[in-house]
């Protein structure tokens, strides 16, 4: 009778003559940075205005109602086809100070690319992410400022707690507002999430640094190595500034309460990934056996990641069905292309150790029973992070937290029950994409400067509607669309 994971595991054998040890890197430095290059090409200038000259520019484009940080998509396209590079990255950066980040990590195939109006031709989407990066990355590379900080300023001084993309976003508009920002950043360089856990295929730590820089040039403060709640209080923020801005993303990672978990080769999945951010690629450790706990896209990145760091095999574990994944299809393709195998329906019930070290793991089937056992000599859990409830009161005492477990907040303002006290990003969504966070940041700041100046924030309008009677039917920023989410609810309602 064939095992349930008969189709999937493959013989051991081979590899037995692997004694228990620590793990060590597997690759020279010049294989790990030529495997672990950017896994998308930047365009040529040609190529760029080539593809630039495929866009529709349509009149109320879904493609800024997809982007959770409202940019005019159609506008800075045509600047690109026309070769203004410049006045392309000013109408991205205006809209999303993280707009190179964003080119390179976005989903853009639910976002923009996937309420492309050719889809409906039967034609490619434009690639609009490659586009925002080609624009982006010119003026990067030519030390091109296209933002400044406002002349007038408001005389209003606002705390922003955590550097990462919700920050960062809430800082930047706030100082384009006029006020004067102070971000305070625990970690010793700033960008969060940005910085030290995004996968290095996809985009590169000085990336984000240069992003910071950019916050800066506006004006903002940004102190590392300061831990609100540690080094300076929730009570003294309060006191010292007129509103508090707070984007700490989630918590450590989740534990898995199984017999072995504490075992030196058993990592949470960030971790792992922030090594691969903070070392020399050639020194990071990597199992030869790997496997993966999860079936998100963390669970992808950390997956594909080790096969391209020298493991032999990688296995990624679900507990639930493929169907059931919150991985985006297109992030599986890409680990199957790295060759990394998937088992689903099943769990890890402990990890197999031998005088100290991970030999391998137990799975059993979801339903139950059947147990097998999977060697293997590292194991990388992605299983979730753990939510921000005693963090934030420890800050706030009175802060209101939902059942979830996030900041209970109004979705468009950031407004918490405390009156000057605003959040945004993960630890008010419990985890969303990177352009999610930028865009609640920027909706905090507005929030905020409604909540101090009484004004609302005046909205970028698409170019193509100046002289227009009649509001466009909406930006991203307040509502974003996902196209592939509305054609399921459009299924399920017209069979």
């Amino acid at each position: 009778m064939r095992s349930w994971t008969d189709t999937i595991l493959i013989d051991f054998g081979a590899y037995r003559d692997i004694p228990p040890m620590n793990l060590k890197p597997l690759l020279d430095a010049e294989s790990a940075r030529a495997r672990m290059a950017d896994i998308q090409l930047p365009m040529k200038a040609m190529e760029a205005r080539v593809e630039g000259n495929r866009c529709l520019y349509c009149f109320d484009a879904p493609c800024i109602n997809a982007c959770p940080t409202g940019i005019d998509v159609p506008s800075f396209i045509r600047k690109i086809a026309d070769g203004n590079e410049v006045g392309a990255a000013r109408t991205i950066l205006q809209a999303n100070i993280l707009g190179a980040s964003c080119a390179r990590v976005c989903p853009t195939k639910v976002l923009c690319e996937g309420a492309c109006v050719l889809h409906d031709r039967d034609e490619k989407p434009i690639e609009i992410g490659r586009l925002q990066r080609f624009a982006t990355d010119f003026v990067n590379e030519r030390g091109i400022r296209v933002l400044r900080p406002p002349s007038v300023k408001s005389g209003k001084r606002v705390a922003v707690v955590g550097s990462g993309p919700a920050g960062l976003g809430c800082a930047a508009e706030l100082a384009q507002l006029g006020y004067q920002v102070t971000i305070f950043e625990r970690a010793a360089q700033p960008g969060g999430l940005n910085t030290y856990g995004i996968a290095y295929y996809k985009m590169k730590p000085p990336i984000s640094l240069a992003e910071a820089e950019l916050v800066k040039d506006l004006g903002v403060e940004i102190r590392c190595g300061v831990e609100v709640g540690r080094d300076v209080t929730g009570e003294e923020l309060q006191r010292d500034f007129d509103a508090v801005f707070v984007g700490i993303g989630l918590g450590s990672g989740n534990w898995l309460g199984i017999p072995g978990e504490n075992l030196p080769e058993v990592l949470d999945a960030l971790v792992f990934i922030e090594a691969i951010h903070r070392d020399p690629l050639h020194e990071v450790p990597v199992g030869h056996q790997v496997v993966v706990i999860g079936g998100g896209n963390t669970a992808i990145d950390a997956a594909v990641q080790a096969a391209k760091l020298g493991a032999r095999r990688v296995t990624l574990v679900y507990r639930r069905s493929k169907s059931e994944m919150s991985a985006y299809e297109f992030e599986c393709d890409k680990a199957k292309d790295e060759g990394v195998h998937f088992v689903f329906n099943a769990v890890i019930v402990g990890i197999v150790e031998a005088n100290g070290h991970v030999v391998g793991v137990r799975l059993a089937q979801s339903s139950g029973g059947n147990e097998q056992t999977l060697e293997c000599d590292m194991v990388l859990k992605a299983v979730g992070q753990e939510k921000q409830v005693e963090v934030m009161r420890r800050i706030f005492p009175t802060v209101k937290m939902s059942e979830r477990g996030t900041v209970d907040r109004d979705p468009l303002s950031g407004a918490t029950n405390i009156a000057h006290v605003f959040v945004g990003g993960d630890c008010a969504n419990g985890g969303r994409e990177v352009v999610n966070a930028v865009g609640e940041g920027k909706k905090a700041a507005h929030g905020i400067h409604q909540f101090l100046a009484g004004k609302t924030a005046e909205l970028a309008i698409q170019s193509s509607r100046l002289g227009v009677a009649g509001a466009a039917t909406g930006s991203g920023l307040h509502r974003p669309i996902r196209s592939h989410e509305l054609e399921e609810e459009w299924k399920k309602t017209h069979g």
